[in-house]
């Protein structure tokens, strides 16, 4: 549909301000799309949303009344709000499975039909991580509605205003701990006479391409009902990835080298920490030493033949944006 056949066209954003919120508001804006958006903090949501376009509705994703406001007399809704890690117990199932139940139901009960969802790549009902299993809770929500919905399950996302390489830069400019290397976490597999070390590979798939595949959803009825990874065009191992990092940021010193740490070593210090209270002190907590030592790929094929979606490759991607880091 040609922008301007969207005029008047509201579309309702959970997680607006967020890092992929912010990209899904400016591209809808781009597009013709009136953006109704919730945020937690007006302050906090005004550097990075556009001016004009986007209606901000101050309120909480657990407010049942703020979210049957942000959908009411809206024509699609785009649910993004989640957490990669929990800081309070409880939190995964707050935000993943709880808050997407609330956010269906106000789409239900308002009669927005159409409805694109967030979840993860590695989601399923049998996951290792509470992140997974939260996440797959959600979708069972979403496919057992009545809604028009379109569900995508993304790989790592960079981007320049995203945390993971915001953390990265500050490791490769060692002004960020652990100084001497880029860390990464490894799965261990059991052997004899010694156990095995396993490499990860992941898929980073560029914010904007993940931006463009959420908006470009919203009127390619192709893809209701369907589920679509979002990854890059390459399966890069993990040291790979950060080397790449290492030598396309401004500033990095080039010497660091990846140094893998045991996926089990790594959950029991974040566990550790969490018992005694600082597990904020950590970059990194259980769920995220688990899941960061699985594999974290995928095809790209089925969005590229429904959404005409080519994603980008990522080291022409980084360099293209890292002096913005």
């Amino acid at each position: 549909m040609n922008p301007a056949d969207q005029q008047g066209r509201t579309l309702a954003i959970t997680g607006a301000s967020g890092f992929v919120g912010r990209h899904v508001c400016r591209l809808a804006v781009e597009r013709g799309w009136k953006v109704r958006a919730l945020v937690r903090d007006l302050d906090g949501a005004l550097p990075h949303l556009p001016r004009s376009g986007v209606q901000m509705l101050v309120g909480d994703i657990g407010d049942r009344g703020a979210v049957r406001a942000l959908v009411e007399g809206a024509e699609a809704a785009v649910h993004l709000v989640g957490i990669r890690r929990e800081m309070k117990p409880g939190g995964f199932r707050r935000l993943h499975v709880d808050a997407t139940r609330r956010v269906v139901e106000a789409c239900l009960d308002s009669g927005v039909r159409r409805y694109v969802h967030m979840s993860a790549l590695g989601t399923r009902p049998f996951g290792a991580s509470a992140y997974h299993k939260t996440k797959w809770e959600a979708e069972r929500i979403v496919r057992r509605s009545a809604l028009d919905w379109t569900i995508f399950r993304p790989s790592l996302i960079h981007g320049p205003d995203g945390e993971f390489m915001k953390m990265a830069k500050g490791w490769v400019t060692q002004k960020a701990p652990p100084f001497l290397f880029l860390p990464y976490f490894v799965r261990v597999i059991p052997g004899i006479p010694c156990p095995k070390w396993e490499t990860p590979r992941l898929s980073p798939v560029s914010v904007d391409d993940v931006a463009s595949a959420f908006v470009g959803a919203l009127d390619n009825a192709s893809t209701i009902g369907e589920v679509y990874p979002l990854v890059g065009p390459e399966a890069m191992t993990w040291p790979d990835m950060l080397r790449t990092v290492r030598d396309g940021v401004p500033g990095a010193n080039v010497s660091l080298q990846p140094l893998g740490i045991p996926q089990d070593a790594a959950w029991l210090k974040a566990k550790t920490a969490e018992l005694l209270g600082v597990g904020s002190l950590l970059p990194f907590g259980t769920s995220e030493a688990i899941m960061a030592a699985e594999d974290n790929v995928a095809s790209p094929a089925k969005a590229e033949a429904d959404l005409g979606l080519h994603p980008r490759a990522f080291e022409p991607a980084l360099r293209a944006y890292a002096p913005l880091i």
